[in-house]
């Protein structure tokens, strides 16, 4: 059975800075590959192919790595638990659901990439409660103690929370006629990193030679939202990153540029890791 997650501690910590990757996880249960009526490529369409390997070297800079130990298509730790698709869930009453849901991307995914369905038909709440009770919630405690221990040693925490969008996602965004951007920094709009952070943040990718947009497409979802609480010194930033910079988004396999921007990551990190350290300059506390 997967692991619900993988925690690479720092070597020696050093740094507020705490990284997740919560859909790079590729170890695919057998439950789901006999219940799925697409393949394996298919299913692994929504996953941030890659991303753990982008940010792995956060530990040698002083900074705690999680990693999400199943795929997206079977848990999404990105959702809130509550997130359930009646659509999906036999036993389910309907009601008011969140876009997220409705469009079928609950915390039990009915949908990958392209809202192509994963199941033939239902799943019993059954099936449903364990994945959350495996997965979902040892993910969360492990992240909610690196929080807690973090700012605990530092005084705050700064959750960096990694993924990669599809390169059609940011069709129609950026400057008309210019070129797209190629990271989505979200803080739900002020609401869960201050200001003066996510200025230095943006400052730094955009020199390492990156375009940067904010919030638009992507704004942030569970993890920034109920991790992000700025008033108490703790800042949450999902930093989206456009995979047709090092991957081939048809084969999921690294693009002849992984390589040379792996090592530009590398140095993002580092900065990013930087910024969190006891001598960098503090933010001024928030409201959330």
């Amino acid at each position: 059975m997967p692991a619900a997650f993988h925690y690479h501690a720092p070597l020696q910590p050093s740094t507020a800075a705490v990284f997740a990757s919560p859909h790079s996880g590729r170890n695919y249960p057998e439950k789901l590959l006999r219940a799925s009526v697409l393949d394996a490529a298919t299913l692994r369409s929504s996953e941030d192919a890659f991303v753990d390997d982008l940010i792995g070297a956060a530990p040698q800079f002083g900074a705690a790595l999680l990693l999400g130990g199943v795929p997206r298509a079977y848990v999404d730790y990105n959702r809130a638990a509550s997130e359930l698709d009646a659509a999906l869930i036999d036993g389910l009453p309907r009601g008011t659901l969140s876009p997220r849901v409705n469009s079928g991307l609950g915390v039990i995914p009915r949908v990958v990439a392209g809202g192509r369905a994963i199941y033939r038909g239902k799943l019993s709440r059954a099936e449903a409660d364990a994945r959350l009770d495996t997965y979902w919630h040892p993910y969360h405690a492990r992240l909610a103690e690196m929080m807690h221990d973090t700012t605990a040693r530092f005084g705050r925490a700064i959750l960096f929370d990694m993924h990669s969008m599809p390169h059609d996602a940011l069709l129609g965004f950026g400057p008309r006629g210019g070129a797209r951007p190629d990271v989505v920094l979200g803080d739900r709009f002020g609401a869960s990193c201050a200001a003066p952070l996510v200025d230095r943040i943006e400052g730094l990718l955009r020199a390492a030679g990156l375009r940067v947009a904010r919030n638009a497409p992507f704004a942030g979802a569970y993890i920034t939202q109920h991790y992000g609480r700025p008033s108490a010194g703790q800042h949450a930033v999902q930093i989206e990153i456009d995979r047709a910079l090092y991957l081939d988004e048809l084969r999921i396999q690294p693009s002849r540029n992984y390589a040379a921007f792996r090592e530009l990551m590398t140095g993002i990190i580092a900065d990013l890791c930087a910024l969190g350290q006891p001598d960098a300059e503090e933010v001024p506390l928030a409201a959330e």
